[in-house]
């Protein structure tokens, strides 16, 4: 188990040098750098090149990837070439708005998930399965921008019952005004909600059927022991995985979610980045990204492991 963990953490590490590294050789290739953005249109070349060298972006960009990555083990996350405050300062800020949004509809996944999972695939066909099929299904096909504008348009501008957008509010006015939170939670709830509650009703459904259970009845043990001891257990080892997968669909989600009502979060933060050709805080922004995506599935597959020993991949 040692083994593994410690092969997984190397490997996770190597996963992330080759992310930054594909980012910034991506971004070196976009048309255009900091200095065009900031001159613009009314620059004149003289005046474009002066700021290019003021930046260091006359430098070869291996020469700019070594210097950050150089930085970044120092733990100097550098400043952003667009308004140059300090990278870890802005994402700092951004973080808990994006919080305010990712942590409740998090929570929400891993309470409604489990439960509306398991009672459909103890119920396989009965009318609640086939009900609760059909809804996730159907908002599994909606995208999660249409139902944000959908959400939008009947419940905050028709019926006037939630705020439309969080324009101008920061984690603070958030707080204040926690109905602003209702829409965009339910947006970024609802497929990941949807995917994790198929996958467990699929997973109770198949091992309460399977052998093992099958032959725990014959051997005169309960049904509610039979499920609490074996089918669950079998069942969520699979879906811890694909709840890290929930993870990462937030953070993807949260682009469009954040654009949509107007949040000033990672996800808006990200794609500003991108736009400014702003290359220390893309980087950052990838860091961020990536890292939490493969930490939080190594801590899957663990919990995978834990549940179900056979799960694992053999050490």
């Amino acid at each position: 188990m040692r083994g593994y963990v410690l092969r997984r953490t190397l490997l996770a590490v190597l996963q992330c040098l080759v992310v930054l590294a594909a980012v910034f050789a991506v971004g070196s290739l976009l048309p255009g750098d900091t200095a065009d953005v900031l001159r613009g249109e009314l620059g004149t070349p003289e005046q474009v090149t002066a700021l290019r060298t003021q930046l260091g972006l006359d430098e070869p960009a291996w020469a700019r990837f070594g210097h950050w990555l150089g930085n970044l083990l120092t733990g100097d996350l550098g400043n952003s070439l667009t308004t140059g405050v300090p990278v870890g300062d802005d994402i700092g800020r951004r973080t808990g708005v994006t919080l305010l949004l990712g942590v409740p509809a998090l929570v929400l996944v891993m309470v409604a998930a489990p439960l509306l999972g398991t009672v459909s695939g103890l119920r396989e066909g009965s009318r609640l399965d086939r009900t609760l099929n059909t809804a996730a299904v159907v908002l599994h096909a909606v995208p999660e921008f249409v139902l944000g504008l959908l959400l939008v348009a009947s419940v905050s501008l028709a019926a006037g019952l939630l705020p439309a957008t969080a324009v101008g509010m920061d984690t603070a006015a958030l707080l204040a005004q926690p109905a602003v939170l209702v829409l965009p939670v339910t947006v970024l709830t609802a497929r990941h909600l949807c995917d994790l509650a198929r996958q467990i009703r699929a997973g109770v459904a198949a091992e309460r059927h399977g052998p093992v259970a099958e032959h725990l009845r014959l051997l005169g043990m309960r049904e509610r022991t039979v499920v609490l001891r074996h089918v669950l257990p079998g069942a969520l080892g699979p879906a811890a995985q694909q709840f890290a997968r929930c993870v990462e669909g937030l953070l993807g989600g949260a682009v469009l979610v954040e654009a949509v009502f107007g949040f000033r979060g990672l996800g808006g933060g990200f794609v500003e980045a991108v736009q400014n050709r702003d290359m220390p805080q893309v980087q950052t922004y990838a860091l961020l990204f990536a890292g939490t995506a493969i930490v939080v599935n190594l801590a899957a597959d663990l919990v995978a492991h834990r549940l179900a020993p056979r799960l694992e991949v053999t050490a």
